[in-house]
């Protein structure tokens, strides 16, 4: 199919087909993180498109459904656990597809970064609401990000050495904090809906009532934003017991978010005023829960936004270093991505590696002193980043399926039209986002407010991903610049998951 892997990898066995549709469903709502989502996203959509959530949620599903597509049916062609670097580089060229891969990875270490921040700000307000408000001197700020962030450092330490002793482990574990999460969420987010002060409004659905195309192409990429993870069952389809299974449990999780979503957003605005929503912020379902209830009720939604950090950023640990892992073995990437844990067939030392990079994102985050706001622009980077690596994985879908034009309109418009539409209308987004983030500013400042400042973080991002690739093109003289295709799923040997069951 393609050359072969480095002569450094690492001889054993092949891997362990180990996971079933309930893991993939859980890797893929954990990435998808619902509840951290709705915990931090719901009050910075308010910030921009004011109540008309409802209404963005449901129109971004459509080209994320679109997207979703393209994913099972170009898995189903080619498994393998690089997924949109590899199904790019073969349809579009391997720039594209280089491209592809690098800006996954760098938004997953970013989301990694931001959310070990989300943990550190829970784990105070746990320690707020048991009274302890300071220590040695240290204000324990909820709001603080360095103080928050330091905290949370602590906590990706503990899931990263999770992460490395085994992807079935985890997996389980994630199932287990989806269950209480969602539990609670959909007990308060129902009470809201039933108890609401604030009526049922159908303009809330109508994204008519946004009051401009910038405002309205910003809240559309930050409503994708929430559907963002879904992909990662996609992540360990080598490890599935077959590439179908990766496909329903993606699929199963996305039509579960946005079930979740709607009913989210509706409760939320049932219960609480804009103001109320553009007030809180990142603590909006903390906030819910002390206005419905006392305690020690109200500390069950943070504990279950607690879970849901935790649980996202394990399930983002997992496909990154894999997804690292498949690049390496192309040597688009150096070959300390490779290397395997003995014991347990994970890759080890790539996990390590990007928790540490996540941790230093996170420290230099820190610059920006407000929790809010620099959740706002990491939020708003990453979403241009998921447009623009969603947006070319589908039309890589229609380029790769296009001779299915000749086997009638049904699966003319299932493998190209629709693929083909959602990819454009992502990318379309972005570009339009993007232009409109260099005209608004005539300077540069480090606040989510600033444009020339929300436009760089993507930049950068892109022009360092093309430096990457020419490094791997030049410097690594990596065969997968040649035929544009990927190392074989099966060339490439790991040890047994020995945790496997």
């Amino acid at each position: 199919m393609s050359s072969a892997p480095p002569a450094s990898s690492p001889p054993g066995s092949s891997l362990r087909r180990s996971l079933g549709v309930v893991d993939g469903v859980a890797l893929a709502a954990s990435s998808t993180a619902a509840t951290t989502s709705i915990a931090i996203g719901m009050g910075t959509i308010a910030t921009i498109v004011g109540l008309q959530a409802p209404a963005l949620l449901l129109l971004a599903f459509l080209p994320v459904l679109g997207i979703a597509t393209a994913y099972a049916r170009l898995n189903r062609s080619e498994p393998n656990m690089g997924n949109g670097y590899v199904w790019v580089g073969r349809s579009l060229g391997p720039w594209p597809g280089f491209l592809t891969g690098w800006v996954t990875l760098v938004g997953s270490i970013i989301f990694c970064a931001y959310t070990s921040a989300i943990m550190g700000s829970v784990v105070l307000i746990l320690a707020n609401k048991a009274g302890l408000h300071s220590v040695a001197g240290i204000a324990l700020d909820p709001t603080s990000t360095g103080v928050t962030t330091a905290i949370g450092l602590v906590i990706l330490v503990a899931l990263t050495v999770l992460a490395v002793t085994g992807i079935r482990a985890a997996t389980r574990f994630q199932f287990a904090l989806l269950v209480f999460e969602y539990a609670v969420l959909l007990a308060f987010c129902g009470w809201a809906l039933v108890t609401g002060d604030h009526a049922l409004s159908l303009s809330w659905f109508n994204p008519f009532e946004i009051s401009s195309g910038k405002t309205f192409a910003q809240g559309m990429v930050l409503a994708v934003f929430f559907f963002w993870g879904w992909d990662a069952a996609f992540s360990v389809n080598e490890e599935t017991k077959s590439p179908g299974e990766a496909a329903r449990g993606g699929l199963i999780a996305l039509f579960a978010m946005l079930g979740l979503f709607l009913f989210a957003s509706v409760a939320f605005q049932r219960e609480m005023s804009l103001t109320e929503l553009v007030t809180n912020g990142p603590q909006a379902l903390p906030y819910l829960g002390e206005k419905l209830a006392g305690e020690p009720w109200a500390t069950l939604p943070v504990v279950a936004l607690m879970f849901s950090a935790v649980a996202s950023v394990q399930a983002t640990l997992i496909p990154t270093a894999r997804g690292l892992f498949a690049m390496s073995r192309d040597r688009t990437m150096g070959p300390l991505w490779t290397r395997i844990h003995p014991r347990y067939g994970t890759p080890a030392a790539g996990t390590v590696v990007v928790m540490a990079i996540a941790g230093v994102v996170a420290l230099l985050a820190v610059a920006i002193p407000k929790l809010s706001d620099m959740l706002l622009a990491a939020v708003n980077a990453i979403g241009l980043i998921v447009a623009l690596y969603y947006g070319l994985t589908a039309i890589a879908c229609a380029v790769r399926f296009r001779s299915a034009r000749h086997e009638g309109p049904r699966e003319a418009l299932l493998a190209i039209g629709v693929p083909a539409v959602s990819g454009l209308i992502l990318l379309g987004l972005g570009c339009y986002l993007g232009y409109s983030y260099l005209t608004m500013s005539d300077h540069f400042e480090l606040s989510p407010d600033n444009g020339w400042f929300m436009f760089s973080l993507p930049a950068v991002i892109v022009l360092a991903g093309l430096g990457m690739a020419a490094v791997a093109k030049y410097g690594r003289h990596s065969p997968y610049f040649t035929t544009g295709r990927g190392t074989d799923a099966e060339s490439l040997t790991l040890p047994m998951d020995r945790t496997a069951a």
